[in-house]
């Protein structure tokens, strides 16, 4: 449960979903932790209150990361209030269907500049927080980025990029960061499972769909194991993706 006691943890998009998720998984770890949010204040403060009970030192933070002055300030309170940095977890991210020649180029500078602009800008300006604790990066990539999706072409290949920025930036900050990235496929929440998404169930190996808690796994095993470990791409599928 101290896995991750007096840790210092960032994680974008915390307020909602996958990134409450993975907030309330590294807290139960003993990490303090911060998130951002864009738009979800009611939802940030939810998470707050459940991470003030476990009792961690916590902070939700605005950002949007299309703005860089939104992320500088939003790294700069995340590593006042916690005094520090240790764990980054890139989570922050957009996802839409659209048929391939039917997207637009709003849409797909959108998508880049979320799911692969948003990281870059956020690891830059956490960078000198990281090399000072010998810190590590966490990026959520997506099943999607290696297999791709015809229906989601613009969240595929902005997903796809997402992977070799992690990749460079282990290569590039070793051997002080370690980057990983956690690439999830099907994951649905409890009123999901009934929502349509049977069919992936059936089609993944291991007979069913993927969870939050899944995905929390993974990222906690590369926040707490080795930080030789590091440029990896973990699929979080079930099978999925063979």
């Amino acid at each position: 449960m101290d896995s991750l006691k007096g840790k210092r943890v960032l994680v974008t998009g915390g307020a909602r979903r996958i990134g409450r998720g993975l907030a309330m998984a590294l807290g139960r770890a003993g990490a303090d932790v911060a998130i951002t949010y864009r738009t979800s204040v009611d939802e940030a403060e939810h998470v707050l209150l459940d991470l003030n009970g476990i009792g961690v030192r916590t902070l939700a933070v605005a950002c949007d990361v299309h703005h860089e002055w939104s992320v500088e300030r939003a790294i700069d309170d995340a590593a006042t209030a916690l005094g520090g940095l240790d764990i980054l977890i890139n989570n922050a991210g957009r996802f839409e269907t659209e048929a391939l020649e039917r997207i637009t180029i709003e849409q797909w500078d959108e998508m880049f500049a979320t799911n692969t602009r948003g990281p870059f800008l956020v690891a830059r300006h956490a960078f000198r927080h990281l090399k000072r604790a010998h810190g590590r990066i966490i990026n959520i990539g997506s099943l999607g980025g290696i297999h791709p999706w015809s229906t989601h072409a613009h969240y595929s290949t902005s997903k796809a990029a997402l992977h070799m920025l992690s990749q460079t930036m282990a290569k590039a900050w070793a051997p002080d960061i370690s980057v990983n990235c956690v690439a999830p496929g099907m994951i649905v929440t409890g009123g999901e499972i009934s929502a349509g998404y049977e069919h992936f169930a059936e089609k993944t190996p291991m007979k069913r769909n993927g969870t939050i808690d899944d995905v929390a796994a993974a990222v906690l095993f590369f926040a707490t194991g080795p930080h030789f470990i590091t440029g990896q791409i973990l699929a979080v599928d079930g099978g999925l993706g063979l």
